[in-house]
């Protein structure tokens, strides 16, 4: 023991090497192995001399001991293992995975030095795997496993290549499954090992142990023993563990340069297919790389030829060859699921990809092995998800040609594979920015194929299932299959885009300025990890040659994309159409070269044959393009035959003889000018050119039987040049190359072309490679072309890559899902809803909703209103709740599915609101027919008791079980069902009910028991978490649905509008500017329903807007806001508009008790209670008038500061309101109270109460200041600012002035007057004015205007008696109060009012002017008075205004008495012959009423009370002049006299010419008589006229001498003295004419006068005495002045006869004391 304890000496070599050469010694056979047993040996002692050294040998290939010891030691070891025999290699290689595992080994391993002894072990490793025991097998592969693995020691180049072809090889001959897969295993784990240290370039990196069980997820499942698995993951665990913590190896040598790369790969595999051209790229491209890069590139490139060998001819089922390339496909799978960014940052490593992994896959493709195709998807995978943006060209090309080929077809797919495809597109479909860059780089790429759009028509059709009719291989279970997971696919796709949405959103919303920090881990968080936990191939890694591109440009790109394939497609209809369509949408230019050159390069879907056919057209422009195409090619130095077939490279001949006629014409041109001496003529290559063509035809047509021989062509052709022969070698060498190589076009191909061929191989111009490549083929071999078909593709790839288009771009700017919903969201749609329709299967139904739900999210965010609401209108019709008989448990479904959205979308759902509302309703109906409630009906209808009672007995589902339940018109209509649209389900379809309906209702009812009443109010409460724009969105749809559900004609119904409150109660706290958009359309709903002709509905919304407004009462306003009163506002509507008295009353009960409990919140809700209320007091129902007017008692009593606390301007309705209750004719209380608050608002304002501006502290100050004049600017200020509350107020009692009643006249007069003395201090001037004249003077417009209105129209009935409009004159009393109101106003704001004198001396000349007595009188009392208290401070113009308003007042009344009077000339009044001449005598039978007409009776009464009234207004006026000239003679100027005069002059004429009418005298006594009605005084107005006019000079001649002289009154009182004698005289002698002329006196019979004329006479006597005592007072110089004048006239009166003695004594004074002394002189 003590010896094995020492085996192998103190070093760790040593330990490690004695046991096993020990073993091998026991071991090996002495004869036939005697020199390594000797070697053993010798190595044995060695080891035990040496010690581990200080100073390591950095050559030596073991740790601490010198290059020439380790080789020593080692060298047993290698004999061991060639010695082929298995005894002796087990120990040698348990010895070997030792020294690699525990890292005594180091150094690199390199076929250049082929002289290691490490290299020579790891070689004779290798060959020992060949011996074909299981064990050394095993022992081999972990030898091998732990030398990739041993970070010290680096394999590389022809070693590491050879150590993968050695496993390779255990796993193809494996003996047993085990065997095999842990071969793949290590195989899996080498390729991990090298490329995770290449992707690193270094040794030290972690690595992952291969799971190995994911190895075997697409073959050699049969391999599996047991625990095969499980055994083999420990094996390779245990491998990888060991070597754990063992230092890496520093490499000796710098990283060099490689010499073109050729040292590393084998003369021989230079000559495989890839190519010198390609190896020659590769050791370009690499540039300066690592040894360990270089070692990772060369074992991909071997892989990617090990996947690529095919069999041969010979040896068609070549099994073991297949599994080869299985296995390497599989370790490019491995490889590439874990490569990382190295592939996509490295040029060299992304160049392997394209390079051969491409290749790889192209050469595959055509392969019907299901694991080849499998794991070519896998691999695609991989290259999709992380490095699509190196391989844009390549995945444009294999995405056709892998997954679209195969989803594509519909009726015979091989089922595995579709599944397989299904599956990677539900991966991709999980992967939002896969999808996103899809799209963007291909889809928006005019260059490359519309990828997505073709996913999803292809998912579509797979969903659809194969068209009815068509002949298919799947069995029904697989088309279900497909069909599910078609469906699955879509519902990914919209569900990833939805997420890319969101996710994007989240970014833009957290985008504000942030630190470095910040920025990459959002950049990291916004990049999804795929499965693996590797980063996929998305913003990271942006360097490669993808740009993060703006949706703008995208956007134009797409838009182009669609309008150019557009045009291509018409092209290939109309060609000339399609060229204008082109043209005029700017794609291609218009002139005939650019389309030339469309035509030649732009190839993407043009049809050939259309090409030719409008290459041939005559039509000028197509001529002129034809030109340009043909100029466009350089046939210089080609020959003929060639140069025909260069040119028909690009389209198809025309059949039409014509078109190739000018064609070939325009060809021959052109060569002829390329060649000028190829022919003689230009004729010459046009004839050869057609010959060539008809010869192609000949020889390559299968129709021709007899085909043209060489002879024939040539005699064909003889003289075409100019009459002479083209060579006969010439044209023969040509019909030789035509028959041999028929001409045709690129893309025809050896495969006749299909009618259906599809446009987008013809976009990718994959045409020919896919028809090179057959699809069907059962062998692994492609059928012939191989090369030409890969080279044909490697062209494409280098095009592609040089095309600006091969940028990859990356998108996030959310504009470019609009692009892609228009792709996608038809198909979807179809999809989910055939599905939904067709399918019960719960899985199915459930994805089909899934997939609404994130296609209404996108669409919905997106704005994208079409679409958005054709998802949401078929989800919600899919819940069948419009006919609930038929639902079914998908239904249901489709209900949750529209709660969620409601819950989810509800911020974007804009219009489509209104379907998911009208579903809850419907849902709600139907929840309440099934508890057996009552409707709603039954307590919006009177009904009769009875009915109430039945409803009331009915209750549950049980209810529905009895045939009672037939009978009930609701659930009837209900189980018939009606369409989606129709708003009242099942109205108008009649028929019977049968009770199988019944019971299928019932068990539908029950399904709807999923839904509780939580989730139906859910979406109500959600409401509050609505942004602004979709609460006003949701309050309009459930307006809406709320008003359906209303004006059902059978079944009104108020769910929605309890919910509408309670929304409103939910939503209250909202900031106001959005509440206010809400309640506009909650307002508009309200008036709309209360304003309903079914009274109940209508109460019960006018009471849901009470509760409402209560509540939102409750909420406090700042000043100056308008919410309260738009809140209110409806109520005001509806008042105004409704035509039921009983909703009028509710509404008025409403605000009383709204405003009395909430008065403190009203605010500016004030506005709207008092127009409720003005409403209210014009109402004809009494008892709405009083019960307003309680209130509004109430209001302005106890809470009149808040009326006005916010907004002053409220103020102004509540005067409007109160004046509107004055003019209610209920009741005169309401009228007089109204008036008395409006004093009481009055003496508010005045206050300054309500003016809530800092304005109102100046309102004291300008009390006092009225007075002065200079302070009236500073105050108006003030004024002005509530002057406009002054007016309404002021307006509205002038009005009532003229009110019919007589208490509410007086008591508004009196009202306004004491409002405006008591507080017109506080008016500014202007404004004074301004009430003075609009609020003041209308009041008396009657008593000045229309006095007279009567007299305009001679036939107007005189026994009309008002004056006012309205038919209400003001009594006597209000007339005279007015007046003195007046005066009174003016005489206390005098200084104020001054201008205004002229207005009110109007105003008073019109009460003077009154034909009735009363107002005339009264008049002149305020004239008295007005100038009694003003007298000294009128100036002389103001007198003067006075004296001019008396005498226009007393001539004003002439003209239309006068013409009144003119109307009694036409009547005639008979005269009575039986009558004596006086009238005294006339008999009562004399003249009687019946001579005269009644009309003229009237007239003429209507004449005699004028006359008198007249009489009485003009002798008033000169009362009233007298007795302000008494009062104040001294203020009075000439001229204000001069005015007096003309009036007393006026006057007096006009009584005299009154008396001088002694016809109409006449006429007016008989009447008189008739009527018993007392003469008019005419003679006592003459009489008083001039008596007055003679006091008036008399006492301005004696009192005032100095006016008297500079007017001349002296002469002027002569010549009135002289008009009296005259007219008294004129009394007296009226029984004769004076004769003057006359020289001879002549007798005459004096006659005794009448009883008339005495009565006349003394009547006339005072004023005779009066004027001849006037002529005696003048002093003696003017009586001998005058005397000439009038002393006819007294000697005239000493011979008349006289009543009175009075007349004589006077005039004998007269002649004794006057004209006594001048005679006596």
């Amino acid at each position: 023991m003590s010896a094995s304890q020492t085996l192998g000496g103190p070093s760790r070599c040593g330990r490690v090497l004695g046991p096993s050469l020990d073993k091998i010694i026991k071991n090996a056979a002495w004869r036939k192995h005697s020199h390594l047993v000797s070697t053993c040996k010798s190595a044995l002692d060695k080891l035990e001399t040496l010690t581990d050294t200080a100073l390591s040998d950095p050559t030596s290939p073991l740790v601490g001991l010198s290059s020439p010891d380790a080789d020593f030691v080692l060298k047993p070891i290698l004999l061991a293992l060639d010695s082929n025999y298995a005894k002796v290699a087990e120990p040698a290689l348990e010895c070997t995975f030792k020294l690699f595992s525990l890292g005594v080994v180091r150094g690199e391993i390199d076929s250049n030095m082929s002289n290691s002894i490490l290299y020579k072990i790891v070689e004779s490793v290798c060959k020992v795997g060949g011996i074909g025991e299981e064990s050394v097998g095993l022992a081999v592969l972990r030898v091998l496993l732990s030398a990739v693995r041993c970070p010290c020691v680096l394999i590389r180049g022809d070693c590491l290549l050879h150590v993968v072809r050695t496993c390779y090889n255990v796993y193809l001959s494996g003996l047993s499954g085990t065997n095999q897969i842990c071969a793949k295993s290590v195989l899996a784990q080498i390729m991990l090992i090298v490329f995770t240290r290449a992707e690193e370039d270094s040794m030290d990196v972690s690595i992952r142990t291969v799971p190995v069980s994911e190895l075997l997820e697409f073959t050699d499942k049969n391999l599996n023993e047991g625990s095969s698995i499980y055994y083999c993951q420990n094996f390779v665990s245990e491998v990888m563990s060991s070597s754990e913590g063992v230092p890496d190896l520093k490499l000796s040598q710098p990283v060099h340069e490689l010499q073109n790369g050729e040292s590393l790969v084998s003369k021989e595999e230079e000559k495989e297919e890839v190519g010198e051209e390609e190896n020659k790229d590769g050791a370009e491209s690499s540039g300066v790389s690592s040894k360990i890069r270089e070692d990772g590139f060369i074992v991909f490139k071997n892989l990617c030829k090990l996947s690529m060998k095919f069999s041969t001819q010979e040896n068609p089922d070549d099994q073991i060859l297949l599994r080869g390339k299985t296995v390497s496909l599989e370790l490019l799978k491995v490889v590439m699921d874990n490569g990382g960014s190295v592939w996509r940052s490295n040029e060299r490593f992304l160049y392997a990809i394209k390079q051969y992994l491409c290749l790889s896959l192209l050469k595959n493709s055509a392969l019907s092995v299901m694991s080849i195709f499998q794991l070519q998807c896998s691999i695609f995978m991989s290259l999709l998800t992380k490095f699509r943006s190196g391989l844009k060209a390549e995945i444009g090309i294999f995405f056709p040609m892998l997954i679209l080929r195969v989803l594509e077809n519909v009726l015979q797919p091989s089922f595995v594979q579709k599944m397989t495809v299904l599956n990677l597109l539900e991966k991709i479909a999980g992967d939002s920015q896969i999808i996103i860059d899809i799209f963007v780089n291909y889809d928006c790429d005019v260059d490359s194929p519309n990828i997505f759009e073709r996913i999803v028509n292809g998912l579509l059709k797979t969903a659809l299932g194969p068209p009815p009719g068509s002949t298919t291989t799947l069995s029904a279970v697989q088309d279900i299959t497909f069909r599910h997971e078609s469906v699955k696919c879509l519902v990914g796709i919209i569900k990833s885009m939805g997420a890319w949405l969101d996710q994007q959103l989240k970014i833009g919303d957290s985008d504000l300025p942030r630190n470095f920090e910040s920025d990459t881990s959002a950049e990291i968080h916004s990049t999804p990890t795929t499965e693996d936990g590797a980063v996929p191939d998305c913003e990271l890694h942006q360097e490669m040659n993808s740009e993060l591109s703006d949706a703008a440009t995208l956007e134009q790109r797409r838009i182009y994309k669609i309008e150019l394939q557009k045009g291509v497609s018409l092209f290939n209809r109309k060609p000339s159409k399609g060229i204008d369509f082109l043209i005029n949408t700017k794609k291609i230019g218009n002139s005939p070269e650019e389309v030339a050159s469309f035509l030649k390069n732009n190839t993407t879907g043009l049809n050939e044959t259309m090409i030719g056919d409008y290459l041939g057209e005559r039509e000028e422009f197509a001529l002129r393009v034809m030109h340009a195409y043909v100029d466009s090619f350089n046939f210089k130095s080609m020959d003929f035959g060639e140069a025909i077939r260069f040119f028909l490279r690009g389209f198809r001949l025309p059949g039409e003889a014509q078109k190739i006629d000018r064609i070939m014409e325009k060809f021959a041109e052109r060569y002829c000018k390329c060649n000028p001496n190829s022919f003689t003529s230009a004729d010459t290559a046009y004839v050869l050119a057609y010959s060539v063509i008809m010869l192609n035809t000949d020889a390559h047509n299968n129709m021709v039987k007899d085909k043209m021989t060489k002879s024939d062509f040539i005699r064909n052709n003889r003289g075409i040049d100019d009459g002479k022969d083209l060579p006969e070698e010439y044209l023969g060498a040509l019909y030789d190359q035509i028959v041999k190589n028929e001409i045709k076009m690129n893309a025809d191909s050896s495969v006749p072309q299909s009618k259906q061929a599809n446009s987008l191989n013809k976009l990718l111009g994959l045409d020919g490679i896919l028809n090179l490549v057959s699809w069907k083929q059962t062998e692994e071999k492609p059928l012939g072309a191989n090369g030409l078909l890969i080279r044909h593709i490697q062209e494409q790839f280098k095009a592609k890559s040089g095309k600006s288009g091969s940028v990859y771009h990356v998108v996030s700017d959310i504009a470019i899902l609009r692009f892609m919903v228009e792709v996608c969201w038809g198909p979807m749609l179809a999809a989910f809803s055939v599905t939904l329709d067709q399918s019960d299967d719960r899985l199915a139904t459930t994805q089909c909703l899934q997939g609404f739900r994130h296609a209404v999210h996108v669409t919905a965010v997106m704005g994208m209103q079409t679409q958005r609401d054709a998802f949401v209108t078929s989800v919600a019709k899919f819940t069948f709740l419009h006919c609930a008989a038929d639902m079914k448990q998908k239904n249901v479904d489709a209900v949750k599915a529209i709660i969620s959205i409601a819950i989810e979308d509800g911020n974007h759902l804009q219009e489509a609101w209104e379907h998911i509302l009208t579903c809850l309703s419907r849902i709600e109906h139907l929840q309440l027919l099934g508890e057996g409630a009552p409707s709603d009906a039954s307590f919006l209808s009177v009904s009769n008791t009875e009915t109430d009672e039945k409803t009331a007995k009915s209750v549950g589902l049980q209810s529905l079980k009895k045939k009672g339940t037939l009978r009930n018109p609701a659930v009837m209509a209900v189980v018939r069902g009606g369409s989606y649209d129709s708003t009242t389900v099942g109205v108008h379809s009649s028929g019977l009910v049968t009770p199988e309906q019944i019971n299928h209702f019932i068990t539908n009812l029950n399904l709807l028991d999923q839904i509780g009443n939580f989730e139906l109010n859910h979406v109500f409460a959600h409401s509050q978490r609505l942004n602004s724009e979709a609460i006003v969105a949701f309050v309009k749809a459930l307006c809406k649905v709320s008003i359906s559900e209303l004006q059902s004609p059978t079944d009104p119904r108020v769910f929605s509008l309890t919910k509408l409150v309670e929304i409103a109660h939910y939503n209250m706290n909202r900031i106001r500017l959005v509440w206010s958009r809400m309640w506009n359309v909650l307002s508009d709903f309200f008036v709309s329903v209360g304003l309903s002709e079914n009274l109940s509905v209508a109460i019960f919304v006018m009471d849901s807007l009470r509760q409402l407004a209560m509540k939102f009462l409750e909420r406090e306003e700042l000043a100056n806001y308008n919410f309260q009163n738009e809140f209110l506002r409806p109520f005001v509507i509806v008042m105004q508009k409704s035509n039921s008295t009983e909703i009028r009353e509710l509404i008025v009960r409403c605000i009383s008790q709204m405003v009395l409990s909430r008065v403190t919140n009203v605010k500016s809700g004030w506005k709207s209670v008092f127009m409720v209320f003005t409403a209210a007091a014009a109402d004809e129902r009494k008892n709405i008038v009083l019960l307003a007017f309680e209130t509004m008692e109430k209001i302005v009593r106890e809470y009149f500061p808040h009326i006005t606390e916010t907004d002053a301007t409220t103020f102004t309705d509540c005067v409007r309101c109160l004046i509107k209750f004055t003019n209610s004719r209920f009741n005169s209380d309401v009228s007089l109270n109204a008036i008395a608050f409006l004093r009481f608002c009055a003496v508010k304002l005045a206050e300054g109460g309500l003016v809530c501006t800092d304005k109102s502290s100046d309102d004291g100050s300008s009390v006092s200041a009225v007075s002065k004049d200079d302070s009236d600017v500073q105050s108006s200020a003030d004024i002005d600012d509530h002057g406009s509350y002054w007016v309404p107020l002021l307006t509205g009692l002038s009005k009532l002035t003229s009110d019919s009643r007589l208490a509410i006249r007086k008591s508004s007069l009196e009202v306004l007057f004491n409002i405006l003395k008591d507080h017109g201090h506080v008016f500014s001037r202007t404004f004074w004015i301004g009430v003075f004249t609009s609020v003041v003077l209308p009041i008396y417009n009657g008593v000045c205007e229309k006095r007279d209105m009567l007299v305009k129209d001679e036939r107007d009935s005189p026994t009309a008696k008002s004056p006012h409009p309205d038919g209400s004159t003001w009594d006597t009393e209000t007339s005279a109060v007015a007046a003195q109101c007046l005066v009174d106003l003016f005489i206390s704001f005098y200084n104020v009012l001054r201008p205004q004198l002229s207005d009110v001396v109007s105003v008073l000349s019109g009460y003077l002017r009154s034909s009735i007595q009363g107002p005339a009188s009264t008049g002149v009392a305020a004239m008295l008075l007005l100038t009694g208290e003003l007298g000294s401070r009128l100036s002389e113009d103001e007198w003067r205004e006075i004296f001019l308003g008396l005498k226009e007042a007393a001539t004003s009344m002439l003209p239309g008495f006068m013409k009144l009077l003119r109307t009694m000339d036409d009547i005639k009044v008979p005269d009575n012959s039986q009558s004596y001449a006086n009238t005294e005598t006339s008999s009562d039978h004399g003249l009687t009423s019946d001579d005269l007409e009644d009309d003229n009776l009237q007239t003429v009464a209507y004449v005699v009370s004028r006359m008198k009234s007249h009489i009485a207004a003009q002798l008033l006026i000169m009362q009233v002049i007298t007795d302000m000239y008494k009062t104040n003679l001294q203020l009075l100027s000439a001229a204000n006299i001069n005015i007096i005069v003309e009036i007393f002059s006026s006057i007096a004429s006009h009584a005299q010419q009154l008396n001088t009418e002694t016809s109409l005298q006449k006429k007016i006594q008989k009447v008189c008589s008739i009527l018993e009605l007392s003469d008019p005084p005419i003679v006592h107005f003459e009489n008083e006229a001039y008596q007055n006019y003679l006091n008036f000079l008399q006492d301005l001649v004696k009192n005032n001498p100095s006016v008297s002289e500079e007017m001349n009154l002296e002469s002027r009182l002569v010549a009135v003295c002289g008009k009296i004698l005259d007219i008294y005289l004129n009394c007296t002698e009226n029984q004769y004419v004076p004769q003057k002329s006359v020289e001879k006196p002549v007798t005459h019979w004096i006659l005794p006068l009448g009883s008339a004329k005495r009565e006349e006479l003394a009547a006339r006597t005072p004023l005779l005495v009066s004027a001849l005592k006037a002529l005696s007072g003048l002093e003696r110089d003017s009586f001998k002045k005058y005397i000439a004048n009038f002393f006819h006239l007294l000697v005239d009166l000493v011979r008349s006869e006289h009543s009175s003695g009075e007349v004589q004594r006077v005039l004998s004074n007269l002649f004794q004391s006057c004209i006594g002394p001048i005679i006596m002189q």
